[in-house]
């Protein structure tokens, strides 16, 4: 083969795939808060264009909240000034090192939906962030269709665009019922220990509404569980 028609890492024709999979290949996406952390300037650029474009498939009439951050430090003001949907994390860098920002996202927000990026992808780079519960692995370039089939699974898998309160109660419900598992607990056991009654426990639980502050703490001290810490593993 010519050197001409050599293949660069990180080409279209040797890129890694995204890895996310699942969901309607035309499910609209809903405006979602995005913050990108890449040093290139360039990429930067690129990467906001490509989100506010009609071709970002967004739910009407909203549209993406976009911010690219050049350094670490950006990126975790950035994300404590209001918590994203998604972080877009570029893992090679000049001096900045992608796995030790990953790090303390991960110390921070434990839950947060990180999609790392790179144009120098390989096997290992991809299992070791994989490990740090990395959604998706995005190789550089990636067109809009790859960017959107991510964000499109992270939408179905994670709930995410939806409003504070929804994801509250989703997520309340969901540790509820973790809290419950570990006890080995029946929703007539928590009843009988919380006060609550089993169908409004069973309603939490399925995340179908929201307890009041008041049963939220008769619940979680019946548990034997700190309120505010579901209150932080819903993002508040």
């Amino acid at each position: 083969m010519s050197p001409q028609h050599e293949h660069q890492p990180g080409t279209p024709d040797d890129r890694a795939p995204s890895v996310a999979r699942g969901g309607d290949a035309n499910a609209p996406i809903p405006p979602l808060r995005i913050v990108a952390l890449d040093d290139d300037a360039d990429f930067r650029q690129y990467l906001s264009a490509l989100l506010s474009s009609p071709s970002a498939c967004v739910t009407p009439p909203g549209v993406h909240d976009v911010r690219t951050c050049s350094t670490p430090d950006e990126l975790l003001a950035a994300c404590t000034e209001q918590l994203p949907d998604v972080v877009l994390l570029d893992m090679k860098m000049g001096r900045a090192s992608g796995e030790d920002v990953l790090v303390e996202l991960r110390k921070r927000w434990p839950r947060m939906c990180v999609i790392v990026i790179t144009g120098f992808p390989s096997m290992d780079s991809m299992r070791q962030t994989f490990q740090q519960n990395v959604f998706d692995y995005l190789a550089k370039p990636f067109s809009i269709a790859d960017l959107n089939n991510s964000l499109r699974a992270a939408v179905a898998k994670l709930g995410l665009g939806q409003r504070p309160q929804d994801r509250l109660r989703i997520e309340l419900g969901r540790q509820l019922r973790l809290a419950r598992t570990e006890r080995d607990w029946t929703l007539k056991e928590l009843s009988e220990a919380s006060g609550i009654s089993i169908s409004q426990l069973s309603s939490i639980e399925r995340g179908a509404h929201l307890p009041s502050l008041e049963s939220l703490v008769d619940i979680a001290r019946a548990l034997e569980k700190q309120p505010s810490a579901w209150l932080i593993a819903a993002g508040l």
